[in-house]
């Protein structure tokens, strides 16, 4: 008896075994189709059935471009403009209201200060908890810019050099156009591109009839919209003329391939849309979230890493790259709850770290901060 119910026994682990072995992709179609599989795992892939093309360009079976993020581009150029201004305060003593002008777009063209026109402006897009900081940081560097003669120190604002580089820093060794640049660029783009355009609500969109008087679907659009914050040409990396988060997307490509993911999921998913592959695209927002994420930290340690090698040696450096450093970690504010890797909570007790003054930070400080970072992405 006993001997019986052992080969019985026996018997039901070999064929469990076997079963384990032969389970995985039954179906002929998919690209991971296994013909040794007698149970399907769930594991099938499958090929894309449509193109993809190589650049963001696409068009429709009239071959008119189906691709518009012009408000976008409005943006992105506002911005320029406004960081260039804001830089303006290291030789002489700038107003915080042209900021404001030029942040909320008054009367087409910043109220003159923009070197073109257009209806779209920068204010009413940002996350509207983020406005007063930024407005806030506006009045900072107005103040910081009217020691620009003087060399800054702990709690005396002024400027300091570093080779042919000269920066203006705040009394708390802040380089207030930097938390501007940068605020903007999480507050607005990311915020926007990645929780607005990419979210639930504007991926519900119609994908079926085109925008009246539009050649594209209001998906299609939206999609659009999201690739134009993302601030890359449309043969991106290819093209180095990129600004913002295309730029340190490029920068943070050796290590973590971020120009590959961001561009090619970028294509796939507005290619999907336009050929309804509705779950190809939900792949390409997941992977495009992540990477956007990502690279906001990496380029934050990477400042961090920079800050701990100036400190002692190069001051305008070393206040500078930390400024760099606290604007990045500051837009990881913006990625999405779904997917992002640290709370809102999170990010503030790391900005805390940074006691509210550059010149009271030693390398411990730093590295401390950089931990954090590291060890969640």
């Amino acid at each position: 008896m006993r001997q019986l119910l052992y080969f019985i026994s026996l018997s039901i682990i070999l064929v469990q075994a076997a079963s384990c072995k032969k389970s995985g992709c039954t179906d002929p179609n998919a690209s991971n189709y296994n013909s040794k599989a007698k149970k399907d795992n769930g594991s099938c892939t499958y090929e894309a059935t449509y193109s993809i093309p190589t650049s963001y360009t696409f068009t429709n079976a009239s071959g008119q471009s189906t691709v518009d993020y012009s408000g976008q581009t409005d943006r992105i150029n506002q911005l320029i403009e406004l960081v260039t201004y804001a830089e303006l305060g290291e030789s002489q003593a700038i107003s915080a209201q042209v900021l404001n002008d030029m942040f909320a777009n008054t009367n087409g063209n910043g109220n003159g200060h923009f070197s073109f026109n257009s209806t779209r402006n920068l204010k009413d897009k940002c996350f509207s908890l983020d406005t007063a900081t930024i407005t806030n940081q506006f009045q900072a560097i107005q103040t910081a810019s009217n020691f620009y003669l003087n060399i800054a120190s702990n709690g005396q604002a002024g400027t300091l050099s570093s080779g042919t580089s000269t920066y203006l820093f705040a009394a708390n060794g802040f380089q207030y156009s930097e938390l501007i640049e940068k605020s903007i660029m999480g507050a607005v783009f990311q915020y926007q591109a990645l929780n607005i355009y990419l979210g639930s609500a504007n991926m519900n969109a119609d994908n079926t009839t085109p925008v009246s008087g539009q050649t594209y679907t209001t998906m299609e659009h939206y999609w659009d919209e999201a690739f134009g914050y993302f601030s890359a040409p449309i043969n991106f990396p290819t093209s180095s003329a990129v600004a913002f988060w295309g730029k340190y997307c490029n920068s943070q490509n050796a290590a973590i391939n971020s120009n590959q993911v961001m561009m090619s999921n970028f294509l796939k998913g507005r290619a999907a849309i336009s050929n309804k592959v509705i779950a190809d695209r939900d792949v390409a927002i997941i992977e495009i979230k992540n990477m956007w994420e990502k690279i906001a930290a990496y380029q934050a340690m990477h400042y961090l890493t920079q800050a701990a090698g100036y400190y002692g040696t190069d001051q305008a450096k070393y206040l500078h790259v930390l400024s760099e450093a606290y604007g990045f970690i500051y837009t990881l504010r913006f990625a999405p709850v779904e997917t992002r890797k640290l709370s809102t909570t999170e990010v503030d007790n790391l900005l805390a770290q940074f006691n509210g003054n550059l010149w009271s930070l030693n390398v411990t400080d730093i590295n401390n901060i950089k931990a954090t970072l590291d060890s969640n992405y």
